[in-house]
């Protein structure tokens, strides 16, 4: 029940899209807040993705393990919402909404979309976020068991046949060989998957990375991207250059030949270059990272710059359990040190210096692309967070 993050006036990938001559529709987890009614059972719903550049929408309003426990068709729930318990916890939900029916709900909904867009001969964009493997972990009875691991091995495999299904959909629909199909995540493992246990098997969801969801270590936000685009991506391929999700708007925008308003995706670079097989040029200083407990962290090149002194998150030493008269900050060579071990605050002061005035840069300007100042979303940012 928050309020929308994004505001009316914000250009969007969908909205951007639109103007030229794209359809678009949003299916699955929105999670980034619309006006939901508190005291009827069905009224409208405003401020929804159908707001926010989408041409239509189907999904649930937040993670599934968040009430209302209902499916939104565009702007209204499917049905009307009594106070009841689902999962754990309880709050308005429809009678017949249950968990464990989402994914694949999500799932036949998108392959109907893609069939019924391709019809029409002209381009649409897809924004699928899917529940899983987010919890409640629930995978369906045909998934059940078949990792071999665990329920939520089960989830991801069962995630992985979502996107099979959308893939075969795509090419059944004769598109395939020029849509580009993007699959990637928001952050790290939680560590409602038991994350010991999928080590103990052999799974490492981290890889080499230090830390899981929340943390401001990198296991807690690199995640996968990967991209099919048969007509231009060549198979088996991959960069190792550092992108962000924030560069989507501006891909879009250079896809399509269209230049970005100033004071669109100021935090945006294209990285189509890239999936063309070449570098990607951009004047980007750096990457701000953010933490669950706000603790700021800046990567440029190699260099990892964190102010905070332990995980920033949920893991293990957190900032409380820090020794006292450790370094107040961290520094890493995620070229060298991947696993962020060893701490070169102290003895890189240069480094230091070099990344901390950037990164107030960066916040006093607003935008890490070039252009005028803009205002940022939240006023009296701190960056250190544990100097008081």
């Amino acid at each position: 029940y928050s309020e929308p993050l994004i505001t009316a006036s914000r250009l969007t990938v969908p909205a951007f899209l639109k103007t030229q001559g794209y359809k678009t529709a949003c299916i699955g987890k929105w999670h980034l807040g619309m006006s939901l009614p508190k005291d009827e059972p069905s009224p409208q719903i405003t401020d929804g993705p159908i707001t926010r550049g989408f041409d239509s929408y189907f999904g649930i309003a937040a993670s599934l393990d968040m009430p209302p426990f209902a499916f939104i068709d565009n702007d209204h729930f499917t049905e009307p919402l009594t106070t009841t318990k689902k999962w754990q916890r309880t709050g308005p939900a429809a009678v017949s909404f249950e968990a464990i029916d989402v994914l694949p709900t999500l799932t036949k909904k998108a392959v109907e979309y893609i069939g019924e867009q391709s019809k029409t001969g002209k381009p649409f964009f897809l924004y699928l976020p899917l529940n899983a493997p987010h919890t409640p972990i629930v995978p369906t009875k045909e998934w059940q068991g078949k990792s071999g691991i665990s329920a939520y091995g089960d989830f991801v495999m069962e995630t992985d046949w979502t996107v099979g299904q959308i893939l075969g959909a795509i090419d059944k629909a004769g598109i395939g060989s020029n849509t580009i199909v993007i699959m990637t995540s928001d952050n790290g493992c939680s560590k409602a998957a038991n994350i010991p246990e999928l080590q103990a098997h052999g799974h490492y969801p981290s890889a080499q990375y230090r830390g899981s969801k929340s943390d401001i270590w990198d296991g807690g936000h690199r995640i996968p991207f990967i991209v099919r685009w048969p007509n231009t991506v060549v198979a088996g391929t991959s960069n190792d250059q550092l992108i962000c999700l924030t560069d989507l708007m501006a891909t879009c925008a250079d896809l399509t030949g269209i230049k970005l308003p100033q004071n669109a995706g100021e935090d945006s670079f294209s990285f189509l270059s890239a999936l063309k097989g070449k570098a990607i040029v951009s004047d980007r200083a750096g990457v701000v990272h953010n933490s669950i407990e706000g603790y700021f962290a800046y990567r440029q090149g190699k260099w990892k710059l964190e102010l905070s002194k332990g995980s920033g998150g949920w893991s293990s030493p957190t900032e409380k359990e820090i020794p006292k008269g450790s370094p107040v900050a961290q520094l890493y060579d995620m070229e060298k040190d991947p696993g962020e071990t060893n701490n070169l605050y102290a003895s890189r002061p240069e480094i230091v210096e070099k990344l901390l005035k950037q990164l107030e840069s960066d916040v006093q300007n607003g935008r890490t692309t070039k252009g005028p100042v803009e205002s940022n979303d939240i006023d009296n940012i701190v960056l250190w967070k544990n100097i008081k």
